[in-house]
């Protein structure tokens, strides 16, 4: 019998954590987190990490293992998994993997295209651009250069702009066709189970997830966090309107209407992601 990845994707808030928790203890297993945030140690309220029952009830791999000081990537991710899965293979047969990062996802099915190396000075050029002109004129240099690219990735996160501009400025080929390489072969079956829910449950779910957030100590962490608020993994819903917040740019209210419409913004994203893959099968959470 081949070894089986199974796949639990979903919008924030869909219910991805429990039903995956479900999944591993059927199959006797363990889950393999790929949520891009949920693996840093520094972070917890605000990622939505898997409780202490849920970690109890089956082993979590790649939850609080990393931290924000790291660079860590999805093409990292691809390797530190595809090692991880091997050594887990070799005791279980199926293994539940668990997450809403498309681009983590798709890194360790199809694998990632060779990007080239990052260029400092035309790095620092760009950013320096993102200073004084604003995030929304390289958005539109990118929208001409690159439109595939700005179509698809997520034109509000800064870091993400400015690696597409800057890979299709030192190739002169747009950031978007260096994902055109075949998928790689995996040695292992992989299943995908995306959940669903109606769009007005969804909501709700995820404004009273923002309520609960506050009420366990939100803003006390983002505070804590407040001094490292320009490193990438805190370009995050959750922290950064927090961080607008503690600057002095809007209150309180305003920061936690602002983390639950962004919120909202980032499931529409992820579910815009996968309406592509037809591997998916959909299920009602």
């Amino acid at each position: 019998m081949p070894k089986k990845l199974t796949i639990i994707l979903g919008p924030t808030a869909v219910g991805k954590s429990d039903f995956a928790v479900r999944k591993a203890r059927e199959a006797a297993s363990v889950i393999v987190n790929c949520d891009s945030r949920q693996i840093f140690k520094e972070l917890n309220i605000g990622v939505a990490r898997p409780g202490p029952g849920q970690l109890a009830a089956v082993p979590h791999y790649f939850v609080a293992t990393h931290s924000i000081f790291d660079n860590y990537t999805a093409g990292k991710f691809e390797l530190e998994a595809m090692e991880l899965l091997r050594q887990l293979f070799e005791v279980h047969d199926t293994v539940v993997m668990c997450g809403g990062s498309g681009l983590y996802i798709d890194a360790l099915c199809n694998g990632l295209d060779d990007f080239p190396e990052a260029d400092p000075g035309l790095r620092a050029s760009l950013m320096q651009r993102l200073d004084t002109e604003g995030i929304e004129s390289l958005r539109n240099d990118l929208r001409v250069l690159d439109p595939d690219s700005y179509f698809t990735i997520d034109i509000a996160n800064r870091q993400r702009i400015v690696r597409a501009l800057e890979v299709t400025i030192a190739t002169g080929r747009p950031f978007s066709s260096f994902k055109s390489s075949p998928a790689k072969k995996r040695p292992f079956e992989i299943e995908k189970i995306g959940l669903t829910r109606p769009r007005e449950e969804l909501y709700y779910r995820i404004d009273r997830r923002v309520d609960l957030m506050m009420e366990a100590g939100l803003e006390e962490e983002a505070r804590g966090l407040y001094q490292y608020r320009d490193l990438p993994a805190l370009n995050t819903v959750g922290y950064k309107e927090l961080f607008g917040y503690f600057s002095g740019e809007y209150d309180r209210e305003e920061a936690v209407r602002l983390i639950k419409r962004n919120t909202r913004h980032y499931a529409k994203r992820q579910i815009t992601w996968w309406r592509r893959d037809n591997a998916i099968t959909w299920l009602p959470a």
